[in-house]
């Protein structure tokens, strides 16, 4: 049986070396950028989505987009122009995105910020304005005006929590829609210019038409790399930039807050006070910003979804805190889940058994960038609980650029967890050193490498992970291989792991198909991957490995999915393990799962998807369905609703059955991009724990809001009941000098 599976693997290699073979469409990037000139204009533009200044008719346009989606070159469906003008304190972009069938083209899920790019008509700007081809920052709307602004590092992950004042409008007319950007000058990062020599920064422009899903570029990138690319960056010139000021952007906030807790109908615990804090921003120089926060709230981060693991590895919860998200790209660890050696979750836990959160005192951070380093450094005092003492975290980071689109790095983390006499905890020190690099040594092959150490006082112990990827992906084709390895006494006190005492291979691919006569299909992409995971401390012991095998993984071309596949899984249990409260017997166990999803396309006012994972389970079964449906009747409006079932037979040492739901639900209002309510609820039948989340936040002027949030938490499994009800109201206030 294992013969036949391997036979399958090498079978996909192969269509993957073949793939190589026909490889044509890809293009190195230009020795001499295409270049775009930016107007000078004395008259004030107003931002209002309609281009009816006459500066705009006399700015040079732009209309040489090259098509990535549905197929690479060829004629464009939807034509879009731009036009680029300034002013001493803004850059201003004018955008008209010719659309087929006008107003009707458009597609739009919904009014938040931070939007889905693949499932929207969007526009984007891209601005690499310190000329370092590795970095570059985003803004990006749709027809109806919402705005999502990120940060990208090397196009290969991104920083989309990153927020910057800017502003943008939008109208909608028979012939498509206008865009009209103001970004100011003290948003952008940009060196001093230097009497005599011309400015210069690369830019790139990007459109998706989506009820066509035709995405172009300019200038032309290759369409295995996205609009982040800036090595085929275009070179904006013409600019007359004011010198770089110390820009300082300040914003205060002041909440109150009523928190309760009851047991049965006894409460327990009750909090009810006023908290004021808040975040400052100064730009130094145009390379240096440092942030500091004080009396650090999050009131308004969405709340972590409930989730029940089957698996053996410990699940990665994302970031959801705005002081942390922000520049997150430059740490060590940041572009994968498996170990981190910074991870800012565990910012806001005390040192207890239980790990309750803790009031956040005071934070800073500092970054450096420029064309050849980045420099960052993050320091938090985390205030005492009823449980433990108070910790302090602090972080430093050095990349050092070199050549087109390479770097190498480290990083130092060290936490301080204070005594706490009640209990009689004592005074703890953790800490990791890491080193990692990033090598590009063609555009279509990325290499990463990371390898960390820890030491810790309370074990007096010396751990070691690392990682390596190295992976090649082109126009036909992605080939690629990860190893990881964590040592049994690795202990990233400020880190996450999925694992200890484990090395982790996993080599794969898959062909990217385009097939001309099926024209529905937009793409293809069948392949393999092997997960192979043994013991590193006894190199020898198996641990567990499965075949992920896609035979059909295909997009049409309204952007629908499907999947038919297998995944043949053999696994040595050899510890305590009791999935969902079911003990699993010690012993080898091989069986095959098979997964069956589809979505349709999920830009249309109805939408859904569903997904069914069945088979054999260790010594039983276990089938999973997956349901969605999402209903948007206009982008003011929006319904979604997702159920997760669980049926399992006959599974552990006792046959155990056990039967799983997970509801939730989202409600979306907005009256317009600024002014919007969100509802979640969530119920789990495993733990019958129901959480409610309501939030309703107004942006009054750019990037300042008021929130007002309720929260519920129910715990039923519990005799009594416990209830936990939270309400905040804040207000934020941002302004930048």
């Amino acid at each position: 049986m294992k013969k036949k599976y391997i036979q399958i693997l090498f079978f996909s290699f192969s269509i993957c070396i073949y793939a190589q073979k026909k490889e044509t469409d890809n293009f190195p990037p230009p020795e001499n950028p295409v270049e775009i000139q930016a107007t000078k204009t004395n008259n004030k533009i107003i931002i209002d989505g309609k281009l009816d200044e006459s500066d705009w008719q006399n700015a040079k346009v732009i209309t040489q987009f090259f098509r990535v989606e549905p197929v690479q070159g060829g004629n464009i469906k939807n034509p879009t122009e731009v036009r680029i003008l300034f002013d001493d304190k803004n850059l201003y972009i004018g955008v008209f995105a010719k659309d087929s069938l006008g107003k009707k083209g458009v597609r739009i899920q919904d009014l938040r910020r931070d939007f889905s790019t693949t499932e929207n008509d969007v526009f984007g700007i891209q601005i690499d304005a310190q000329n370092t081809k590795q970095y570059a920052v985003s803004f990006q709307t749709t027809p109806f005006g919402n705005q999502l602004d990120l940060q990208s590092f090397n196009d290969r992950n991104r920083d989309t929590n990153w927020n910057a004042l800017w502003n943008v409008r939008t109208t909608r007319t028979n012939q498509g829609y206008y865009a009209e950007f103001a970004i100011p000058f003290k948003s952008i990062r940009y060196d001093k210019p230097q009497k005599g020599k011309p400015i210069s920064w690369g830019i790139t422009f990007y459109r998706l038409a989506r009820k066509d899903f035709e995405k172009t570029v300019f200038p032309a990138i290759p369409q295995s790399f996205s609009q982040n690319r800036m090595v085929y960056a275009a070179k904006l010139t013409g600019l007359e930039l004011p010198p770089p000021s110390a820009n300082i952007r300040v914003e205060p906030y002041a909440l109150y807050q009523y928190d309760d807790t009851k047991v049965g109908n006894s409460t327990t615990n009750k909090i009810s006070e006023p908290k004021i804090g808040g975040d400052v921003k100064w730009v130094i120089n145009p390379k240096t910003v440092v942030d500091v926060t004080i009396n650090t709230d999050f009131a308004q981060a969405d709340v972590d979804r409930a989730v029940n693991n089957l698996e053996r590895f410990n699940i990665f919860f994302p970031e959801r805190r705005q002081f942390f998200l922000e520049n997150s790209g430059i740490w060590a660890g940041s572009s994968n889940f498996q170990i981190k050696p910074f991870f800012s979750r565990t910012i806001g836990l005390d040192n207890s058994f239980n790990a309750q959160p803790a009031p956040l005192d005071f934070g800073t951070r500092y970054t450096q960038r420029d064309e050849n380093r980045t420099i960052g450094a993050l320091a938090v005092r985390q205030g005492a609980t009823d449980e433990a003492g108070g910790s302090t975290f602090g972080v430093a980071r050095y990349t050092q650029n070199y050549g087109k689109e390479n770097n190498f790095g480290a990083m130092i983390t060290h936490r301080i967890d204070d005594s706490f006499n009640p209990l009689n905890i004592k005074n703890k020190n953790n800490t990791t050193i890491t080193v990692d690099g990033f090598i590009r040594p063609t555009p279509e092959v990325s290499v990463s490498y990371l390898l960390s150490t820890s030491i810790d006082s309370e074990t007096n112990g010396l751990g070691y992970s690392g990682r390596i990827f190295t992976g090649k992906r082109t126009n036909d084709y992605y080939m690629g291989y990860v190893n990881s390895f964590v040592s049994d006494t690795y202990a990233p006190d400020m880190g996450f792991v999925f694992q200890k005492d484990v090395m982790y291979h996993s080599p794969g691919g898959y062909a990217i198909l385009r097939p001309k006569k099926l024209p529905f299909i937009r793409r293809w992409d069948p392949g393999v991957f092997l997960n192979y995971y043994h013991d590193l401390k006894d190199f020898g012991n198996f641990q567990q490995a499965n075949l992920y095998i896609f035979p059909i993984f295909m997009w049409f071309k309204d952007n629908s999915f499907f999947e038919a596949s297998f995944t043949p899984t053999w696994q040595n249990i050899n510890f305590n393990f009791s999935p969902l409260g079911i003990n699993i017997e010690e012993d080898n166990y091989s069986y095959t799962r098979y997964l069956l999803r589809y979505n349709t396309d999920q830009s249309k006012k109805l939408s859904g998807g569903t997904r069914f994972d069945f088979g054999s389970f260790y010594n039983g079964n276990r089938n999973t369905f997956t349901g969605n449906l999402r209903y948007a009747p206009l982008p003011n409006i929006s319904l979604s609703a997702n159920y997760e079932h669980n049926n399992i037979k006959s599974l552990g040492i006792q046959k155990e059955d056990l039967k799983t739901d997970l509801y939730s639900a989202n409600l979306r209002l907005a009256l317009n991009p600024r002014l919007q309510f969100n509802s979640f609820y969530q119920f789990n039948s495993f733990d019958k724990q129901g959480r409610l989340n309501l939030r309703l936040s107004w942006e009054y002027q750019p990037l300042s809001f008021i929130y007002l949030v309720f929260n519920d938490i129910d715990e039923d499994q519990f005799n009594p009941r416990i209830q936990n009800r939270q309400f905040i109201s804040k207000i934020t206030f941002l302004k930048q000098f």
